[in-house]
């Protein structure tokens, strides 16, 4: 497994930045969806009720990365140096409007979710480099020294934080609640029609961001696969066990859970083929690869659990009453 996730780090990951573009635009449409099911007096509920949104942050924040620190140790005899730190890279990027419409879908609190992105999104300059400095540079110091030409200060475009707070949440949410606002009978019907439309521009997403790398996913994407799945569920895991722990009504554990579980591979994606902090070496082999695979399980395994939430009594049965009695 080691020697075969090695020999990624000679290979080359297509990246398209008007595919990027494209995407982005994508995301825009999908929180004016998510917007027509907003309420505003429930964000005031969020602010008056900040629990959950201190859970949620500080999980995103501290925990994910410090936990992801510690499967990369326990895995390092499975995963190569570039792997790892590709891993580190995703837990340290904020969360994104994938998340959103996950938690809108799965019924949870869709307020909490677009809070907590914008804000994490807002610190994304502070607390990326942030984490990535603190646990990839013990992974170098203590697990392997021959990651430590990745190991740059990451600088995040402020361009990058103002497109997705002002185009990719703000004027969506703003134009959704208008139309909540102005035409409820409307927006009541487009809200049913976007969901759908939603989930079929994620199933695109996905399986474009597949397409332009399709024989390097067909003969690599075993044992990435089986890596970002557990790093996935550990996100999950994390954001779904701390808001539970925390006694937080169901709809906010949902949204933590996303919140936690789903972060911005986008972002992560445009810091490693920025020249200007790393080498374009680095836009090769195991740390692209695990960020860009990333960015298409995190809609599939959303989806799943969004599905499990939104359809049973899963986050409603015995695993909970056990975790609040823990």
């Amino acid at each position: 497994m080691y020697e075969s996730l090695q020999q990624l780090d000679t290979l080359s990951i297509n990246f398209n930045r008007t595919g990027n573009w494209l995407l982005l635009l994508f995301m825009a449409v999908v929180m004016y969806g998510v917007a027509l099911g907003l309420k505003p007096q429930f964000f005031r509920g969020v602010f008056n009720r900040p629990r959950a949104l201190f859970i949620g942050l500080f999980s995103q924040w501290l925990v994910l990365p410090f936990m992801t620190f510690l499967l990369c140790v326990i895995l390092r005899g499975y995963i190569p140096p570039m792997v790892a730190m590709g891993l580190i890279l995703v837990a340290a990027c904020p969360g994104g409007a994938v998340s959103n419409f996950m938690s809108s879908y799965s019924k949870g609190n869709a307020e909490l979710s677009v809070l907590m992105s914008t804000i994490s999104t807002l610190a994304a300059p502070i607390f990326t480099p942030i984490n990535y400095a603190i646990w990839g540079g013990l992974y170098v110091k203590y697990m392997d020294s021959s990651a430590g030409d990745v190991l740059r200060t990451l600088q995040v475009p402020p361009t990058q934080i103002a497109v997705t707070v002002i185009l990719i949440i703000g004027i969506p949410v703003l134009l959704g609640l208008i139309t909540v606002k102005f035409a409820p009978d409307a927006s009541a019907k487009l809200k049913e029609l976007m969901r759908y439309v939603s989930i079929v521009v994620f199933v695109g997403v996905a399986a474009l961001m597949i397409s332009q790398n399709i024989i390097l996913f067909k003969e690599y994407i075993g044992y990435i696969f089986i890596i970002v799945l557990i790093h996935n569920l550990l996100g999950f895991g994390i954001g779904y066990t701390a808001a539970t722990i925390g006694k937080t009504p169901v709809k906010d554990r949902r949204s933590v859970t996303f919140e936690v579980g789903i972060q911005n591979s986008g972002l992560g994606l445009l810091l490693l083929f920025n020249t200007g902090i790393f080498p374009p070496e680095v836009a090769k082999g195991g740390m692209v690869f695990v960020t860009a695979w990333w960015g298409v399980w995190h809609i599939v395994s959303g989806l799943i659990l969004g599905t499990v939430f939104r359809f049973t009594g899963f986050d409603t049965g015995e695993l909970s009453k056990f975790l609040h009695k823990k």
